[in-house]
């Protein structure tokens, strides 16, 4: 059996695209780059036309970010106690008005009905949609959804063992349906990669491919 015939995820008015972070600094050239990362942006385009709801998130950090290695004086991928907990240490990254921060040159915007900004607290990085890394912070996306109506939601972005998972748990723990679109994902590191699918899978989350998607949508149209 499979995975369109355990679920039938219809894209309808009570459906949104989400996607995380798709920003030069995450792709080949950038800060912080995801290997293949520019990979899955026509992937992405060929999403969107299918989707009524479309709702981009962008890391957004002031200079000097306390998640920032440089502001520590201490090393990348190093760590460091924030009120909250354990923090990973990242090279700057996705810095507010930079082109790093900017969106992939080709993905296509213009039909994105919200930006989600996160990470602009200089004291608290995030990388969920949902919640800031204190679990506390809201960024309102919840809110925004309820009030339109949607339930399902579809997930692709960067980076899958990072923002693109803490997301997607998120998201299912706040009672949507989720779907991640497994090719419309890249990931940081193999291992960190399998781990994620792993979380996602016990949290509810499912897996489907883009054009699983886009041809099941089609015959039902």
């Amino acid at each position: 059996m499979s995975i369109i015939d355990k679920a039938t995820p219809r894209i309808d008015d009570r459906t949104a695209l989400l996607l995380i972070d798709i920003q030069n600094d995450f792709c080949p050239g950038g800060a912080l780059a995801v290997p293949e990362g520019d990979r899955i942006v026509p992937v992405v385009n060929g999403l969107i036309p299918n989707f009524g709801h479309v709702i981009l998130t962008q890391d957004w950090h002031p200079t000097n970010h306390g998640s920032f290695a440089s502001t520590h004086g201490a090393q990348p991928f190093t760590t460091t106690r924030a009120a909250y907990g354990e923090q990973m240490l990242w090279p700057d990254h996705c810095v507010q008005g930079t082109r790093g921060a900017e969106f992939h040159p080709d993905l296509e915007v213009t039909r994105a009905e919200l930006v989600i900004r996160k990470g602009f607290r200089p004291g608290i990085d995030s990388y969920s949609a949902f919640l800031e890394n204190d679990q506390a912070t809201r960024t309102g996306l919840k809110g925004y959804l309820e009030e339109r109506g949607i339930r399902r939601l579809f997930l692709a972005g960067l980076a899958t063992d990072y923002c693109v998972a803490f997301s997607a748990i998120d998201a299912s723990l706040a009672g949507f349906e989720v779907w991640l679109v497994k090719d419309a994902c890249r990931g940081i590191d193999p291992a960190g990669i399998e781990q994620a699918m792993l979380r996602m899978g016990r949290h509810g989350v499912n897996f489907i491919e883009a054009a699983e998607l886009v041809a099941y949508n089609a015959r039902e149209a």
